[in-house]
């Protein structure tokens, strides 16, 4: 069982026990992902950035690692790229605790029947969130990126979080 860190220690400085290791898979590149992997690490996320695309690769970028776990939340950052439907296929193949799709909520999510074509099933297509992080009306990079992070936030520790759209 997890333990948390009592809020007004944290808050004080007091040393938080340790609450598990968490991992946060950021896949593609660009400003909303630099943000993501920047916070991610200063809330003791373990974080790994997946690029796909060799071009757009980093130093940094990494494959998705076959071992994730369910203390694992996956946020791709694009759903534009042509990759996404496979390396989401690939990411509903192992037991994480959570995967997201950035993308405006008014419109149908691209990857769904691409998941389908690829003979995805529909329990494994219903684990993808989206839209995902807090409804605080973000603009930047920085602030769609703590939105994401708050609402991980959230999930993990049961909370409502404002999901509302």
């Amino acid at each position: 069982m997890r333990t948390s860190p009592d809020p007004c220690s944290t808050a004080h400085g007091t040393p938080a026990p340790a609450v598990g290791t968490k991992t946060l898979v950021v896949v593609f590149t660009g400003a909303v992902a630099d943000h993501l992997l920047r916070y991610g690490a200063d809330l003791g996320y373990r974080t790994l950035h997946v690029e796909p695309e060799p071009a757009r690769a980093t130093a940094d970028s990494t494959a998705l690692p076959p071992d994730l776990d369910t203390d694992t939340d996956v946020v791709f950052t694009d759903h534009h790229r042509p990759e996404l439907t496979a390396v989401l296929r690939d990411a509903l193949a192992v037991p994480t605790r959570w995967i997201g799709v950035m993308g405006n909520p008014r419109h149908p999510a691209p990857y769904v029947e691409g998941l389908r074509a690829l003979g995805v099933a529909e329990p494994d297509i219903e684990r993808v969130h989206r839209p995902i992080g807090l409804n605080i009306g973000s603009r930047t990079p920085a602030e769609i990126a703590i939105a994401t992070l708050a609402g991980l936030i959230a999930d993990r520790n049961d909370r409502p979080g404002g999901f509302a759209f």
